[in-house]
């Protein structure tokens, strides 16, 4: 699927309990968003995942969400992932929160006048 120019992908990660078989396959538990960088809507997601049934699952809780509501999103993750790995999934999307945070405000600064600038 190509995505937008005007697109981001971000990674979040975490820790997942020791008897999760995501863990003994990968050693953490990550989740890949494509984000739309003006607006945060999530138009693609993955997750490291042993049954593709998951990732897609989990693709259909992020898509048309937004990135910075991390409260909604955590909460609709409580109600519908009832897996093992539900509070590394939560702590992985507030990584991925953060870090797209973290470029948004990166790349306003950077498109900001410098004092003395025309």
């Amino acid at each position: 699927m190509p995505y937008d120019r005007s697109t981001l992908y971000v990674i979040g990660d975490a820790q997942s309990s020791v008897n999760n078989p995501i863990t003994q396959q990968y050693s953490a538990f990550f989740i890949g968003l494509v984000v739309e960088q003006d607006t945060g809507l999530i138009v693609d997601a993955g997750c490291s995942s042993t049954i593709p049934l998951t990732s897609e699952f989990v693709k259909s809780i992020f898509i048309g969400c937004s990135v910075l509501d991390v409260d909604a999103v955590s909460e609709e993750i409580r109600r519908r992932y009832h897996g093992s790995s539900q509070k590394a999934l939560i702590v992985a999307f507030k990584d991925a929160s953060k870090k797209f945070k973290s470029t948004r405000s990166g790349r306003e600064e950077r498109e900001q006048p410098t004092s003395g600038s025309v």
